[in-house]
């Protein structure tokens, strides 16, 4: 057992014998025996005097492999709405070591995860306190303020700082730029308001991809920017052009809620969600949101339940997104 060959390695790093050890746990010599060759293994009582005895955490005792921990990570954060600051702490701290050792993409990647997990959850403490602030002072400024600031609601150009000019000038440099990196320099471009720069980027794009994407950011350009038919007519050939592209149409169906018909919306999604080749929760919950706002709650439920009915089909329940998704489902059922 993996456990047993943990429990000799640090036994003989501390340098004392199998008697010493049992004695100090209270156990038999030969129980500490058959720990270490794989007869027997620790009761499950005693794994927190263990590691205490060897000054390690009980996952140490385990000899995770370092690729079997980030699997754990991973599936915590995933599972958790909000875990326990000393675990990210130590997990953070594993990570990082892992990614300077052996230069692992995934380690920094996971790192990044796991520190906007803990954003997330300071985000949401924040909000709950500026809501405190606001129900004992309703014109606090500074607590208006901070719940702006705590649900991603920004006032461009209020401070520089709003700008997204670091990430620009960063994606820009990039080279060579995959479609994600267009894809998000475009984005970042156009939160900003800087068109002229989106439109010689989404020039560059469409040289290198041919998909319906440099299209849908053609015409999210002019509709930024103002022209708005020109924008539906863009997005009208991206669909034409790529007309069993189920995310063509999803993209459709979200850039055309901007005029307002979100039943009109609506009616994309269920032709993004009819052409998909495997099916997504995206759709549903694309599709919920622009029923509620049509005034179609039976129908909002109905496709967060859906959605829920597919997330269980992979094995996904009882985790966060379950937990989200009921509280939607139980927020609009008090509307109908």
């Amino acid at each position: 057992m993996e456990i047993g060959n943990q429990i000799r390695s640090l036994r003989v790093r501390r340098g004392v014998t199998q008697e010493v050890m049992a004695s100090a746990l209270g156990v038999s010599t030969q129980t500490v025996s058959k720990w270490e060759t794989g007869t027997n293994a620790p009761d499950i009582s005693l794994l927190p005097e263990i590691s205490a005895y060897f000054g390690v955490t009980i996952d140490e005792l385990f000899a995770l492999t370092d690729e079997t921990r980030m699997e754990r990570i991973e599936n915590l954060l995933r599972t958790y709405r909000e875990a326990d600051h000393s675990v990210l702490d130590r997990e953070a701290e594993f990570l990082l070591e892992k990614a300077r050792r052996d230069s692992s993409d995934r380690a920094y990647t996971l790192l990044a995860y796991l520190e906007n997990y803990r954003a997330d959850a300071h985000r949401r403490r924040a909000a709950e306190h500026a809501k405190a602030a606001l129900a004992l002072r309703p014109d606090s400024a500074a607590a208006l303020w901070e719940l702006a600031e705590a649900t991603g609601l920004r006032e461009p150009y209020y401070e520089l700082a709003d700008s997204h000019r670091e990430i620009i000038d960063y994606f820009s440099a990039l080279s060579p730029k995959t479609p994600a990196t267009y894809h998000w320099l475009l984005e970042a471009l156009l939160a900003d308001s800087r068109f002229d720069e989106a439109g010689q980027v989404c020039q560059e794009f469409a040289k290198t991809d041919d998909s319906w994407e440099p299209l849908h950011y053609r015409g999210l350009i002019a509709w930024r920017s103002g022209d708005r038919e020109t924008a539906l007519n863009i997005w009208q050939q991206m669909v034409e052009r790529f007309p069993e592209d189920e995310f063509a149409w999803g993209v459709y169906a979200e850039n055309y809620a901007m005029t307002g018909d979100y039943a009109g919306a609506v009616r994309y999604i269920e032709k993004a969600r009819s052409l998909q080749k495997e099916p997504t929760t995206t759709f549903y919950e694309t599709g919920a949101y622009y029923r509620e706002l049509a005034g179609d709650i039976s129908g909002a439920v109905a496709d967060l339940e859906a959605l829920l009915a597919l997330r269980a089909s992979w094995g996904y329940t009882g985790d966060t997104g379950e937990a989200a998704y009921r509280r939607e489902i139980r927020r609009l059922k008090e509307k109908l």
